[in-house]
């Protein structure tokens, strides 16, 4: 087979379509919805599977949707994915302004890029000359916003976490997938620049709730229980631990008071409290998460109040898979120019978290990013301010890159699937949240 003829070929395709894949993006920007929410963006995906004749299944997790391109022959399965969801931020001059919802993340290029692999992939025959499956695949809620509501779906029996690729691990969603594909923003990079092999931190969530008892500040406050001083002594404590904390584990707690009191003249009896506690490897967040909820207790133990912390399963660590961001590089590259392509695997994991962490631990997958992108991730200046890098070029790379694993007898993915180990397997995933949900 001739491979690189092959990309050519779907590379043509894809700049055939190249008004409809960034017409996709703008469209999902302009409408940008919240976690298991996203309703228009997950009917915007069926509208254009069907147009493509691929078969799918909908409505997995609330609302993420997947579809599957046969190859001429059994083999493994890749799957190109997408994030359906918007960030909250509000000041964003493209926000919803009823929800606060807006794109500043990128994820309306993530679908873009993956429904343009597709077309690629789809419309130029090259599924018909490849050994195994593509899976395109739209996926709910990554941003871990909107907690109370998500926790309300999960009272409700609708989902049982988060996160939209944690409940489709839950689910079986990547059951009949070996492999897995995302391309993400890389805001403020200057020019055509792609990084491969960027680490994430994992992360675990807390809710704390503080209780007093209220009583007149001013006449009687030695009938009260003050809960904000619990808080206070709760949030010291945090502060003795950061000495214990290890540099290589890269911990990072950043607590916020959510609620303070009720009045200044009643004892505060009812304090809420939001932190993460983030780091490079789950050994760390485990130990990290133990010394915090301590510090917690101990306020409360030191006025006789009483703390109630409630865990979220967070994110766990990214680790890319080296063969796949090895393809990948190498796809980049030759759209991009090499001086253009930046390998981050020697580079320290960045701070923030992203539950593709959860599946590279399950099967192998990577998450490079590509410039395109102005503004600052997650803040109201964050556009898009070049349609090829954002939305053109990462869908030639992932489509590409599906043809190194699948061409020539599926040699590339075979050869992932045996340098691969994973950390867990689905029943042991499952079960670490589960035991770690319940251990306070």
């Amino acid at each position: 087979m001739d491979r690189e003829a092959l990309k050519q070929r779907v590379y043509a395709q894809i700049d055939k379509n190249r008004e409809k894949i960034i017409a996709i993006g703008k469209e999902i920007f302009n409408h940008p919805e919240l976690g298991f929410k996203e309703f228009k963006t997950s009917a915007l995906v069926q509208k254009t599977f069907d147009e493509l004749g691929l078969a799918y299944q909908k409505d997995i997790a609330i609302t993420g949707v997947k579809a599957r391109a046969k190859g001429r022959a059994d083999g493994p399965t890749v799957a190109v994915m997408g994030e359906l969801d918007a960030v909250v931020s509000p000041m964003h001059p493209c926000c919803d302004k009823q929800t606060g919802a807006a794109h500043a993340c990128g994820h309306n290029a993530q679908i873009a890029t993956m429904l343009g692999a597709a077309m690629g992939l789809c419309q130029s025959g090259a599924m018909e000359e490849l050994d195994g499956d593509a899976v395109f695949m739209a996926v709910p809620a990554e941003e871990f916003v909107e907690l109370e509501y998500r926790e309300k779906l999960i009272q409700d029996g609708q989902v049982e976490f988060l996160s939209g690729k944690q409940e489709f691990i839950k689910l079986g969603a990547y059951d009949d997938v070996d492999m897995a594909m995302m391309v993400h923003s890389f805001p403020g990079a200057p020019g055509k620049l792609a990084a491969v092999g960027s680490a994430t931190s994992g992360f675990v969530g807390k809710l704390v709730k503080y209780r007093g008892k209220e009583a007149h500040a001013g006449a009687a406050p030695h009938d009260g229980i003050n809960a904000l001083n619990a808080a206070m002594l709760g949030l010291m404590g945090i502060n003795a631990q950061r000495e214990t904390f290890k540099d290589e584990d890269g911990i990072r707690v950043h607590p916020i008071i959510t609620k303070g009191g009720d009045l200044v003249n009643i004892v505060p009896a009812d304090v809420r409290i939001e932190t993460y506690v983030r780091g490079r490897n789950i050994a760390g967040i485990v130990d990290a998460s133990a010394k915090v909820n301590n510090a917690l207790k101990g306020g409360a133990m030191a006025v006789g109040a009483q703390v109630e912390i409630v865990e979220l399963p967070g994110y766990l660590p990214m680790e890319n898979d080296p063969v796949m961001d090895g393809y990948f590089m190498k796809n980049a590259a030759g759209l991009i120019g090499e001086k253009s392509v930046i390998d981050a695997s020697k580079m320290p994991a960045g701070g923030g978290s992203t539950d593709a962490g959860d599946l590279s631990l399950l099967i192998p997958t990577i998450q490079p990013v590509c410039s395109g992108f102005c503004g600052t991730a997650h803040a109201y200046d964050f556009m898009v301010d070049d349609e090829e890098m954002a939305y053109i070029a990462p869908a030639k790379m992932m489509a590409a890159t599906v043809i190194d694993l699948l061409a020539d007898g599926a040699e590339g993915a075979k050869q992932v699937k045996a340098a691969y180990a994973p950390t867990y397997t689905k029943e042991s995933y499952l079960a670490f949240w589960r035991d770690f949900v319940r251990a306070e």
